[in-house]
């Protein structure tokens, strides 16, 4: 008969359980943990008049923030719900679960101390040997691209080619329907160009289409900046309020160009003395050497 693991989960535990039964001893949670404590917390906001609702420490919330950061996570949702479900992240909160508006709030009121005592504990581990601190250079590079930067097409423009083009196809298939109508052989070669013009109007077409996609990933990608414009507008007062936001723009610019040959290549070009070439922008990283 098989034999099988108690799985009671509404088991409850007959002593408190120990926070330190959680995570194992090598995690960098214990590392954090005792770094915090040896750092210097004059300089973080602390409301002293002792009056309101009662506050988080700072140096559990310092902890909880170098901890998470990381471990790449950086969203103060993302930690909030880590309290509740990662055991090393509820370790270091000494299983308190802030919410993500205080998370927050701590981060935007104490930014220049958390900076200078993440930079201490990022030292502390150096010295201890835990982490390489090193030097990464990054720039951006342009490599040419294998498409002429005459096949771009800008927005507006496409839309006048593929007006033409369509009606060189209108007047193309009224002398098609002539031609058939006729018994002229030199008329022949009619569809063959009433095809390559077909094909000439689907380029720009898809052009405007590309760009057209980008505009409104770009308005999305924008559109929650907006909001946070427009509520913070609506809760000031009489010239307080400013000039209303622009919101962003879900269609291109006339200027905005792609390119027919090669869409994901841009105009650019490497300073105000060089001339504008087909190309993309790469970035390039170097790493200088750990610092000893």
């Amino acid at each position: 008969m098989s034999r099988f693991v108690d799985c009671g989960r509404d088991q409850a535990f007959l002593l408190p359980p120990d926070l330190r039964d959680w995570i194992p001893e090598d995690d960098l949670a214990h590392f954090v943990i005792e770094a915090v404590e040896r750092v210097d917390m004059g300089a973080f906001k602390v409301n002293r008049r002792g009056s309101g609702s009662a506050q988080y420490h700072p140096r559990m919330m310092l902890a909880l923030l170098i901890y998470c950061y990381a471990n790449g996570t950086f969203s103060s949702r993302r930690i909030e719900r880590a309290t509740c479900r990662d055991l090393g992240v509820r370790f270091v909160a000494a299983n308190s679960h802030p919410d993500h508006d205080t998370i927050a709030t701590f981060r935007r009121e104490n930014r220049g101390a958390i900076a200078e005592s993440s930079l201490q504990v990022l030292l502390l581990a150096k010295e201890l040997k835990l982490v390489t601190l090193g030097v990464v250079s990054v720039d951006g590079s342009k490599f040419e691209a294998a498409a002429s930067k005459h096949r771009s097409v800008r927005f507006d423009r496409a839309g006048e080619l593929i007006d033409q083009l369509r009606l060189e196809i209108a007047d193309l298939m009224e002398r098609a329907e002539a031609a058939d109508a006729g018994a002229g052989e030199e008329m022949q070669a009619l569809p063959e160009e009433i095809a390559r013009r077909e094909a000439l109007c689907a380029r720009p077409d898809a052009a405007r289409r590309r760009l057209e996609a980008q505009a409104k990933a770009r308005a999305e990608a924008e559109r929650a900046a907006y909001e946070a414009k427009v509520a913070a507008r609506a809760g000031r007062r009489g010239r307080a309020k400013g000039k209303r936001p622009k919101p962003p723009e879900g269609t291109p610019r006339g200027d905005e160009q792609s390119n027919l040959s090669d869409p994901d290549s841009r105009l650019m070009r490497k300073s105000k003395r060089h001339e504008y070439r087909q190309a993309y922008n790469a970035q390039a990283v170097v790493d200088a050497g750990a610092l000893s």
